[in-house]
């Protein structure tokens, strides 16, 4: 008895390795022999959705749609993780707002000095860049004036959903009520955040293995790109912590997820042990430690891994 096309159809090794190496190439996405069976199953219903026969087909679908808005925007909205809540990995945050920011407003000259430059790359439905500006106000920072953050992601579904900022409740799992309340709006089981926070996060569409539009962001003082590089390949992670790197001031910070490093990765930036967690530095000419950083990350870095 045939049960429908949806599941008679079957991904042989050759389109696997096709479609894989075409979202790779397209937009860094890693999909090892590991995966196969979730791509397989996941474009399977794709294919029926549309009609298609084989996933050949579906190939030929994904490279005609040359602005990203068709059928690869609806590959990566439904293909990529996008796992994340408020507050996540609060010691970091903790350490960007009380010590980061502080430091880098210092030694920029204090008051009357530019708003330090945040980039929130990858930052999926926006719980991030919002937990960022939430911080500031709580540590008497003025969004504007101390700090500007700016937020991109890959997925138009999620830029969407980060840009309406109304949230169910598993998105407060590490957040306290009382501060939930203070900037969140219960209506209909959802919590819609506060204009006071919504207005001071600048969201924008921007694939990590585009160079050149992540330029027009600007030198910037700190990014964030935490749990988004564990689902590139090691290639792809090199090519973007470059980019993060040539975006970043002398002296700014990058800041990882807490099961990401860069070893293997680059040799660029130290690693530097503040009060509240470890961060990554590129670091400057003057700095006593420059022409040694090389031979010290990867140390530090196993040291904070635990390998």
């Amino acid at each position: 008895m045939q049960t429908g096309a949806q599941e008679e159809l079957a991904m042989t090794e050759a389109e696997f390795r096709m479609i894989a190496e075409f979202l790779r190439s397209v937009c860094g996405l890693h999909f090892g022999a590991e995966s196969r069976y979730l791509l397989e199953r996941r474009l399977a219903r794709r294919c029926a959705e549309l009609g298609l026969r084989s996933f050949t087909s579906y190939h030929y679908q994904l490279r005609s749609d040359t602005t990203g808005e068709g059928e690869l925007g609806w590959a990566i909205d439904h293909l990529t993780t996008n796992e994340t809540y408020f507050l996540r990995e609060r010691r970091q945050l903790d350490a960007l707002i009380g010590e980061i920011v502080p430091g880098l407003r210092a030694q920029a000259g204090g008051a009357g000095s530019p708003p330090i430059s945040i980039w929130s790359a990858g930052c999926s439905s926006g719980e991030e860049p919002y937990s960022i500006v939430l911080l500031a106000l709580e540590a008497g920072l003025v969004p504007g004036r101390d700090v500007r953050v700016y937020a991109s992601d890959i997925s138009r579904q999620m830029l969407q959903k980060a840009r309406r900022g109304v949230y169910r409740e598993a998105s407060f799992r590490q957040m306290d009520a009382w501060l939930r309340d203070k900037y969140f709006a219960l209506k209909d089981g959802s919590y819609r955040i506060s204009d006071e926070i919504k207005k001071h996060v600048h969201f924008a569409h921007l694939n990590l293995m585009d160079e050149a539009r992540a330029a027009l962001l600007g030198a910037l003082d700190v990014v964030l790109c935490r749990n988004v590089i564990i689902y590139f390949d090691l290639e792809t992670k090199r090519r973007v912590v470059r980019t993060f790197h040539q975006r970043l001031r002398p002296g700014g910070y990058l800041l990882l997820g807490h099961s990401e490093s860069l070893i293997n990765l680059s040799t660029d930036f130290t690693l530097e042990h503040l009060r509240h967690d470890m961060v990554y530095r590129k670091p400057c000419e003057g700095d006593p430690w420059h022409d040694t950083a090389a031979r010290t990350v990867a140390l530090l870095d196993r040291q904070r891994t635990g390998s």
